[in-house]
């Protein structure tokens, strides 16, 4: 599935990943691909991306990589919208 990860200042990350699993308002819960349409708001934590992700150098800094295949994205609160194929966090 296609995610782009959307900041107030830039997107930090446009690319290709197997799974997403995010802190919903309501508790966290896993996205992948064929997931059914969802718009949910988001909570304070850690979103848990899986896949390879070649970041750009200029915001690897907001990125934790947890092992080659698991990069971690600390958000302070959010929404995320998922549809046919393509996830899209706006993130604080």
């Amino acid at each position: 599935m296609h995610i782009e990860i959307i900041s107030p200042e830039a997107t930090l990350f446009s690319g290709e990943v197997e799974s997403v699993i995010v802190p919903g308002s309501l508790g966290s819960f896993q996205m992948l691909n064929n997931h059914a349409p969802i718009v949910s708001t988001l909570k304070e934590g850690i979103v848990k991306i899986s896949g390879k992700m070649d970041l750009d150098d200029t915001f690897k800094d907001k990125f934790k990589k947890q092992d080659d295949n698991t990069t971690l994205f600390q958000i302070s609160s959010g929404t995320v919208e998922m549809r046919n194929n393509k996830l899209i966090l706006l993130a604080d």
